[in-house]
This record gives structure tokens, C-alpha cells and sequence, in this order.
């Protein structure tokens, strides 16, 4: 065996090794903790965010034209429905970072499998 096929050899192996270590390694648990609380207060600030600045709206225009609570009534609602949107689009999101971080892990443990076969 010669010297270059040797160090393509441990290459190889080094590789599969770096592999196998990445699938196996655990995540903590207080990350993940910390981020699904994470997750779920940005999502109920955009919520009561859309909520607040249709009210605002809302408010300030009743205010300026002096009218009854219609258009705090109509732009409360259309703040609920823009916090809803953004809050389908946060949980869009997620799921797609978490596709892809399964993806991954099953393309390594793929590429291990067959690096073993090899």
C-alpha cells in the first residue's frame, strides 16, 4: 500500500468518523427548551403587536373624525388578522428550519451507511 493510498484511506475513514459523531450527538435539552419558549413569545408579541397598532389606528381615527368606535372596531380586526398572518408565517418558518435540520441528519447518516458498506 502505498503512502497516497494510505492517506486517502484515513481520509475516508476520518470522514466517516466526523459522520457518525455529528448523527450521535445529543441536543441539549435547555436549548431546545429555551427555544420553543422562544418561539412562542415572539409569536404572541406579533399577535398582540397587530392587535395594538390596529387599535391605535383605529382609535385615532374615530378621534379625528369624531365618529362612533367604527373604525377602532374595523382596524382592531384587521390588526387581529395581520397578527394571525404573521404568526402562520413564524410557524411556516419553524417547520421548514426543522425539515431541514432533519434532512441533514439523515443525509450524514446516509453518507455513514455507506461509507461502513464501503
Amino acid at each position: 500500500m502505498s503512502e497516497a493510498d494510505h492517506k486517502n484511506q484515513m481520509k475516508r475513514l476520518e470522514e466517516r468518523i466526523a459522520a457518525v459523531k455529528k448523527t450521535q450527538e445529543p441536543k441539549p435539552r435547555a436549548d431546545e427548551h429555551y427555544s420553543a419558549a422562544n418561539l412562542a413569545w415572539r409569536m404572541v408579541i406579533e399577535m398582540v403587536s397587530g392587535l395594538g397598532i390596529g387599535f391605535g389606528i383605529g382609535y385615532g381615527l374615530d378621534s379625528l373624525f369624531g365618529t362612533l368606535p367604527i373604525f377602532m372596531v374595523l382596524f382592531t380586526m384587521l390588526g387581529l388578522a395581520a397578527g394571525i398572518k404573521t404568526m402562520l408565517n413564524s410557524a411556516k418558518e419553524i417547520e421548514e428550519k426543522q425539515a431541514a435540520d432533519a434532512a441533514e441528519i439523515e443525509k450524514a447518516a446516509e453518507v455513514a451507511e455507506r461509507d461502513e458498506r464501503d
